[in-house]
Parts: structure tokens; C-alpha cells; sequence
């Protein structure tokens, strides 16, 4: 974070319907350096202190970090941080994570067989509770301010909430809507006055935080509510019946058209572009430029077994390198499914038939599909004697050959990248897809790995892509995606390779690129060809080049939902996006141990939404359960 806030204690008494167990609303502060509210709310230099809680108690656990001190009792508290429980809820319930961990409840959440006393659904309830409760607290008490400056502090705020309110709607469906500081207990608001109460905070305050990009970085600018408000509309049919697909369109676009950019500097030189976004210097190399709002970790400032520390952690095992990633050790749990895997499979037929016409000229040998015997891999003419392929090779080797005629061969006699006619046969040292050209004007010729899209980042040695059992590591291909290493391939801030420095985006550009693409297609008056544009902008980030580029006729909804994938995985997006795709509880989209079962099966529509903590529902007796729980 290019500027740390100070963490400050704010006292509550109530979460959504959770009571504390202190009545005296005077309590002093248990520690006693801290501040009370009074002077928390003295001045604007004290009020931005606190605003500055709303934002840690997203990124942290509570007031000492790692541990100790937890702000929500009974679970461990690493597992209590929010993007840690996201990713719990929004990833490993889906086709792009497993988890091996035996805790109780985790199993439960990929297998989509989870209670009311789910420990995780129930954890990640009390998070967002609480921070409802520091915002309303906070800009009930920084109301009484008149610091122009604290008018932003309180648009920040209530964002902030608004925020955790859409979490609180797409996870948990009704939820009680608290706006204030109360000791009522308070009633279940249905999801449309949930949507409501969010659209509308959203558009009244999107003019009074700061313009596009003159915030502090990990604070949150006018963007930030046009953004949310783009993913509110996108998924209103799912939450109100009723699609707002033009306003998901209309609030895109204002995004699109800020200050805030997709990053393509490739910046460690290692022809991708797209790890820069998550790695330990995010905030610095130029990725930071697509970041709409963030959480900021520092590896020696703000500790936590949450965040990028999770993730980075969680994901090493096997026989991978923990060095390698800027970390000491690995925690063997997270894996993701063939699914995930096989979106990014190299299209090699497309991508041949961009090249040209097919020609005569052709590959032979043991590294080809056919072997020595033929038929020859017919390349590509793409101009006046030059051809070219792409093609699946073997471990082996291989010729050129004219026609499938050994009378018209070439090959390499000093593996120079010259041609010799009938010369030596050329060496293709390991399998993998390839981009072949020849050149028949220079007597030349290349064979040069194809990597393709660059974002499907994974560990395979070792591994292997199918899962017979979720606890073996070994089983899933390991995810390489998020590292405690900056472009320069330094390690994170925390010399005993602890915690980690990577920022982690919840809203970035190009996700907003994707929902203007998608609610065009679902009927939105938007652009299609300015949505294929958007889209090649991703990709040609991730391949390095046009090869990867779509046409209008390639633009369609499963496409995007790919595309979504392969952009997103592992951000905290998917549950949704499959929600909104009706793939998330039905049987027809299925995946490894969905329902708890080694090929996958569907599973009742109601798990759509978790259930409200059981506890919760006996406290509060205004509250009712979900249906199905």
C-alpha cells in the first residue's frame, strides 16, 4: 500500500442482528492507548484514521495481526479474513479449486453439501456484518463534521457498505438492511430492497467521492461505484426478476471511458504481460493501472493468514519450489479441476485456418501424428513460397517433405535452421504445440514453441490433470497464478518468506470489459464491435499478440463466460458468474466432485444461496431461514 492508514478500534454492539455481549453502550476501550470515539471523530486527520478500519477490516483479522486479537470469535481467525472466505464460497464451491484440508465444513463447500452451521458460511456472514456495522457507525459519527474533505470520507464509507451489502445479497439472499447505529433487533429486507438500497446509494454518491484516479491508491474513486453498479445490473435478473442489462451497458461504458487502462508493460521480460497483476510490486509495475479497488497487503505491516498470503501459500505443494514464489514453505491444499485446465487447450485447427490456403509442403516423421509412414501435417501457404503451421508435436524428430514425395525432402544437417535437401532429420527436443514456418526463398526454417494464453498458469510436474480424490495434492493440476515475487524476481518485503505483498483487485478493468460484453449479448444496447475490441485488448495481453484475437462471429455468451474464466479464475468471481449462467446448482454443466461425487452431478437449485448462521436465526427470532436449510 503506497500509504499505510493507521488501524483504529471502533466499538460495536451490533452486526446485522448479532447483539454483543456488552449493554453498556459508554465501555471504555479494552485497550487503553486507544482512542475513544470521541477522539476518533474530533477532527478530519483522526476521521480519516478510522475510515481507514473500514478498509483493514476487509484486508485483516483484527487489531494485531497475524493473530490474536480476532475480531470474529469462534474459527480460526486466518480463515475468517474476507477474500479468503470469498474465494472459500465464490471459487472452491465451483470447477476452478479443490482444497485437500479436512477442516470441518471446508469439504462440505465443494461437494455443495453445506449446513446452517456451516463454520465458513457462518464466518463469512459475521465479516460482512461487521464491517455493515463500522461503516454505519462511521458515518453516523463523522456525520457531525463539516471538513469538506470528510464529505469524501463518508462517500468512501458508504461505498464501502454498499459493497458489503452486494455480498451479503449474492451469498445470502435476505438479509436484514441495518443503516445505522441501533439496539433494535432488525428485520429480513428482501433482495430487491437489498438491490435497491445499493442502486441508489451508489448513484448519489458516485459524484461525491473523488474523480477517476486522484484517490490514494486502495482507496476508492467515483469509478469504484460505476463499476459495482455495472456488476449490480449485470446479475439483476438473477437478484430481482428483472434485467437491467442496458444500465449494466450504460455503467461499463463510463468505466471504460476513465483514466483507468489494462496494463500491458511487460514488465520482468518473460512475455507476459498478465502476471504483472499478481505479483509482489502490483501496486508499482504498471498493473496497478487497472486496479479499481483493491486490498492492500504488506508482508511486514499488515500480517495475515488470509489475502495473497492464502493464496500463495495454499497453492504450493507436491514437488514445487516455495522459492520460487517468495515464500518459505507451502501449505499442500489448493488445486483446480480439468475444467479450468481445458479452457486454456490451444485451438490449433483455428488458429491454421487464419494462416492461408493449404498447400503441399508438409511434415513427416516420428514427431508428427502420423510417424514416418504419413500422412504428412500439411502446412499453410502464406505467401510466395513461405508456408507455415501450427501442430501438436511428439518428443523425435522431422522433415519437411513436398507432396508426401522422399525425392523432395528437406531437413538440417547442422541444426542451424538451414535447409539441406534430403538433409538430416530435425530434432524436436520435447512434445508441446509449435509454430512452424518454412521458407522456401532463404532455404530456412523455425520451429518455435507456441505458448498461447499466457494466463492459464500452472504447475503440472508431478501432477496429474484428473482428481480420483480431493486430499492427495497430487491429484489437480497446482495454480502458479499469484506470487510473493516482484518483476524483478525479488521476494516480498518479509525476509522469512511469512507473508506476502501482493495487492489483490476485487473490481479490476478488465472485468468490466467482460459484463459490457456479456449484457450487450443479453440484449443491452451496447456495441458488439467495440466489445470484440475490449476483448482482444485481453487478449492480446494474453498471448503477446493478435494470434489469440476473436472475430464478431466468435462473441457469444459461452464464450464469454470462458473468457471469464480464463481472465478471472481464482478472484473470487466464479460462483456468480456461473449463477447468472443457471450452471451452478444444475446438471448441466458439471465438474469434478460437484455434489460430491467423482464425475460430478447436479445439486437443488436453493444451494444457489447459502444459508443465514443458524445461530443468527435463533438469536434474532425477525430473521427467517433460507428455503432448503
Amino acid at each position: 500500500m503506497q500509504q499505510k492508514f493507521k488501524y483504529l478500534i471502533v466499538i460495536m454492539l451490533f452486526s446485522l442482528g448479532v447483539i454483543s455481549c456488552h449493554e453498556d453502550l459508554n465501555q471504555s476501550p479494552i485497550d487503553p492507548d486507544s482512542f475513544t470515539e470521541e477522539d476518533v471523530f474530533s477532527n478530519a486527520t483522526e476521521a480519516q484514521g478510522a475510515l481507514a478500519k473500514l478498509y483493514a477490516s476487509l484486508a485483516l483479522t483484527g487489531q494485531q495481526g497475524p493473530a490474536g486479537q480476532a475480531d470474529i470469535a469462534d474459527i480460526d481467525e486466518g480463515f475468517s479474513q474476507y477474500s479468503r472466505m470469498l474465494f472459500n464460497l465464490n471459487e472452491l464451491t465451483t470447477d476452478h479449486a479443490v482444497v485437500g484440508w479436512g477442516d470441518a465444513g471446508l469439504p462440505d463447500l465443494h461437494g455443495l453439501y453445506w449446513s446452517g452451521s456451516n463454520d465458513f458460511t457462518e464466518a463469512m456472514y459475521y465479516r460482512l456484518a461487521q464491517e455493515v456495522s463500522f461503516c454505519n457507525s462511521f458515518i453516523d459519527n463523522a456525520s457531525i463534521l463539516t471538513d469538506t474533505e470528510v464529505t469524501t470520507y463518508i462517500a468512501e464509507a458508504r461505498f464501502l457498505r454498499a459493497f458489503t451489502y452486494y455480498n451479503l445479497m449474492d451469498l445470502y439472499g435476505s438479509v436484514p438492511l441495518v443503516t445505522s447505529v441501533t439496539t433494535e433487533l432488525p428485520s429480513q429486507a428482501t433482495r430487491a430492497e437489498l438491490f435497491n438500497f445499493i442502486e441508489t446509494e451508489l448513484l448519489d454518491i458516485a459524484d461525491k467521492l473523488k474523480v477517476s484516479g486522484s484517490n490514494v491508491y486502495g482507496r476508492v474513486d467515483q469509478v469504484a461505484a460505476w463499476a459495482l453498479l455495472s456488476k449490480l445490473y449485470l446479475n439483476a435478473e438473477v437478484w430481482t426478476g428483472t434485467a437491467k442489462y442496458n444500465e449494466a451497458v450504460t455503467y461499463s461504458s463510463k468505466v471504460m471511458s476513465s483514466s483507468y487502462s489494462i496494463n500491458t508493460t511487460d514488465a520482468n521480460g518473460n512475455g507476459n504481460a498478465y502476471d504483472e497483476l499478481f505479483l509482489a510490486d502490483n501496486n508499482t509495475n504498471g498493473a496497478q493501472s487497472g486496479f479499481i479497488f483493491t486490498l492492500n497487503f504488506d508482508g511486514l505491516r499488515s500480517q495475515t493468514y488470509g489475502g495473497t498470503t492464502f493464496l500463495v501459500h495454499a497453492a504450493i505443494g507436491g514437488n514445487m519450489n516455495a522459492t520460487n514464489f517468495g515464500v518459505n514453505g507451502g501449505w499442500g491444499g489448493l488445486r483446480t479441476t480439468k475444467n479450468l485446465v481445458n479452457k486454456f487447450n490451444v485451438d490449433v485447427t483455428s488458429l491454421n485456418n487464419s494462416l492461408g490456403t493449404l498447400s503441399k509442403w508438409g511434415l513427416v516423421g516420428d514427431a508428427t501424428l502420423n510417424q514416418w509412414n504419413g500422412p504428412d501435417m500439411e502446412m499453410y501457404e502464406t505467401g510466395a513460397n513461405t508456408y507455415a503451421l501450427y501442430a501438436d508435436l511428439n518428443a523425435g524428430e522431422m522433415k519437411f517433405r513436398f507432396d508426401e514425395d522422399w525425392n523432395n525432402n528437406f531437413g538440417d544437417d547442422n541444426t542451424d535452421g538451414s535447409l539441406e535437401a534430403g538433409g538430416q532429420n530435425i530434432p524436436v527436443a520435447t512434445a508441446g504445440t509449435y509454430f512452424i514456418t518454412l521458407d522456401l526463398n532463404t532455404s530456412t526454417y523455425s520451429i518455435t514453441p507456441f505458448v498461447g494464453d499466457s494466463r492459464g498458469m500452472f504447475h503440472k510436474d508431478g501432477q496429474s490433470l484428473e482428481i480420483e480424490e480431493i486430499p492427495s495434492f497430487e491429484n489437480g493440476y497446482a495454480v502458479t497464478k499469484f506470487k510473493n515475487i516482484d518483476s524483478n524476481g525479488n521476494q516480498g518485503s518479509d525476509a522469512a518468506g511469512d507473508f506476502v505483498d501482493t495487492d489483490l483487485a476485487l473490481i479490476r478493468l478488465a472485468e468490466i470489459y467482460l459484463n459490457y460484453a456479456e449484457a450487450t449479448l443479453r440484449g443491452g444496447a451496447g456495441d458488439l464491435g467495440l466489445a470484440v475490441t475490449k476483448i482482444n485488448e485481453l487478449r492480446e495481453r494474453a498471448y503477446g499478440n493478435t494470434s489469440g484475437n476473436i472475430s464478431s462471429g466468435d462473441l457469444t455468451l459461452e464464450f464469454v463466460l470462458d473468457e471469464r474464466s480464463r481472465e478471472l479464475y481464482w478472484e473470487g468471481q466464479r460462483r456468480t458468474d456461473l449463477i447468472r449462467y443457471n450452471y451452478f446448482t444444475s446438471d448441466t454443466y458439471l465438474w469434478p466432485f460437484k455434489g460430491d461425487s467423482k464425475d460430478g452431478v447436479g445439486a437443488e437449485s436453493y444451494r444457489n444461496i447459502f444459508p443465514l448462521p443458524n445461530n443468527i436465526i435463533t438469536t434474532n427470532p425477525n430473521l427467517i431461514q433460507n428455503p432448503g436449510y
